[in-house]
């Protein structure tokens, strides 16, 4: 068991998330002792209520990605971009020629390389609209991606999670016990290091 006491870990989130996955990493991280936030654009609102694709489970967000200075998102010990329809929504700009606020932010995240990146199964849409962030980098994804990632410039690797210096990739959303217990133990290695 990792000590994940002190850490912090973003999750995004929207509509049509994969409820087993992220109720999974919500009880999982915090059993290794991190403190885990769910973080949304929430269009001017002090919060907002999801519902998970496959049982309509509803989820309320409070935390904005939005506007998070350089500092709070060095807080943060991972950013994790989850499966199912999250990316695709979060993905949304009203300016197309500027990148979603959720797009932004995971660009920044990878400017940080004290920050671990985990992007699973359709997450990688994120990754789409700035597809430098992970152009070389060798990465997993689902089935159905695996033209765009290479599209992207990304090596695809057929392998159910894939670690990349400080990127970790999963296959697909049921793939998320194995992609949970890769981020446990890359953060417990840095805190034992």
């Amino acid at each position: 068991m990792a000590d994940l006491t002190g850490h912090r870990i973003a999750i995004l989130l929207e509509s049509d998330f994969y409820e087993p996955e992220i109720f999974y990493y919500q009880r999982r991280f915090a059993e290794e002792g991190a403190q885990v936030h769910f973080l949304t654009r929430l269009w001017g609102q002090p919060s907002l209520t999801f519902t998970g694709h496959e049982y309509r489970a509803p989820f309320t967000v409070d935390r904005s990605l939005e506007n998070m200075s350089d500092e709070e998102l060095r807080g943060y010990s991972a950013l994790v971009v989850p499966s199912g329809m999250v990316s695709d929504r979060l993905r949304y700009t009203e300016n197309v020629d500027e990148p979603a606020p959720a797009a932004a932010l995971l660009h920044r995240a990878f400017a940080e390389p004290a920050l671990l990146k985990g992007i699973i199964c359709h997450g990688m849409w994120l990754a789409s609209t700035i597809p430098q962030v992970i152009g070389g980098r060798k990465v997993t994804c689902h089935n159905n991606l695996v033209g765009d990632v290479r599209n992207m410039g990304a090596e695809y690797v057929d392998q159910d999670i894939v670690v990349d210096g400080d990127l970790v990739t999963g296959r697909t959303g049921q793939h998320h016990h194995l992609f949970a217990r890769t981020i446990i133990d890359r953060l417990g290695a840095e805190a034992t290091a």
